[in-house]
């Protein structure tokens, strides 16, 4: 008889315990996995460009008018090494000229500001695009290719315009500056990723979840606020990033077309000049294009990890 009881004790503890048994955890991911990976991704493209450079052809491939492969040359492909060493050397061959990577950093910082003044404006804008096309359906059948089709005009062509109409804009006191119109051009480029990437996400919350927010009698701004701008934020973060990197090129290119003075792109065309004497020193400006891109890709890094918390997650009921 005892032996009965503490079987029958014994039974429902051990099926306690496997109702609680606790589930298995999917290992999370290293914290430094990313960087380790891109790291291994520099080293990769660094490691193809020795690579090619020692076994390419030193004129390069052309089949008919079509070059196929590049110049494998000195002048036209340095050494890696050569181009670091190149950075830490003077900018000129005087004795009491300021570090190349120096100057390099200052123009990247007149970049990097005339970029995030065209971010910010992109994002506000395309943001506005995007909850119209929401709101209303008409709007959305009138934006929409309009916006697709704002993307096809070549920058070249349209910068040189931006800053002649600028530069006839004048309202009382305020005159319009070199800079404004390279961070028009730096909007224009930004805003179109951000009105389609946002507009995805709005959209993106199942009909159920609105139809039953309809149900307690939510209206369109609650339902904004509460269920379609949570469930866009993964949207945003990649349009962000995507925004961020066109504003940094349409900043470049506006200042290599316009010719404006003290950033990245005016210092491309001046060492471009300088390419057969010192072929290292013209790639120290797109250094600082590169450097200035990873700088805009890690701060919306950053922006994401603080919004990890409206990221969609799947929980296995198993």
């Amino acid at each position: 008889m005892t032996a009965v009881l503490e079987q029958r004790r014994a039974a429902p503890e051990s099926a306690g315990q496997q109702q609680v048994a606790p589930q298995r955890r999917t290992p999370r991911p290293r914290r430094f996995a990313p960087w380790l990976w891109g790291v291994v991704g520099i080293a990769v493209l660094v490691a193809i460009w020795e690579l090619y450079r020692l076994v390419g052809p030193v004129d390069g491939f052309v089949l008919g008018e079509l070059r196929l492969l590049p110049r494998a040359s000195d002048l036209a492909m340095p050494h890696v090494a050569e181009m670091i060493a190149r950075l830490f050397s003077g900018e000129t061959r005087s004795s009491t000229s300021e570090p190349l990577w120096l100057a390099v950093a200052q123009a990247s910082l007149v970049t990097g500001g005339t970029s995030a003044v065209g971010f910010v404006v992109g994002v506000i804008v395309g943001l506005g695009f995007a909850l119209l096309m929401l709101a209303f359906r008409v709007g959305r059948w009138a934006l929409l290719p309009w916006i697709v089709l704002s993307q096809t005009v070549p920058l070249i062509a349209f910068a040189p315009m931006v800053r002649s109409w600028g530069s006839q804009l004048t309202i009382g006191a305020f005159e319009w500056q070199d800079w404004m119109s390279v961070a028009l051009i730096a909007s224009y480029l930004a805003f179109f990723p951000v009105a389609v990437g946002a507009l995805a996400g709005f959209e993106s919350p199942d009909r159920v979840h609105v139809e039953l927010m309809r149900t307690y009698a939510a209206g369109w701004w609650r339902v904004f606020v509460r269920l379609r701008l949570p469930a866009a934020v993964p949207h945003l973060l990649t349009a962000l990033r995507l925004a961020a990197a066109n504003a940094i090129i349409g900043a470049v290119v506006a200042e290599v077309s316009t010719g404006s003075r003290g950033g990245i792109g005016r210092m491309i065309i001046q060492f471009a000049g300088q390419a057969s004497s010192d072929p290292p020193k013209a790639w120290a400006p797109i250094f600082g294009a590169v450097a200035l891109g990873l700088l805009a890709a890690g701060s919306l890094a950053a922006t994401g990890w603080l919004l990890k918390d409206y990221r969609r997650v799947e929980v296995s009921s198993a």
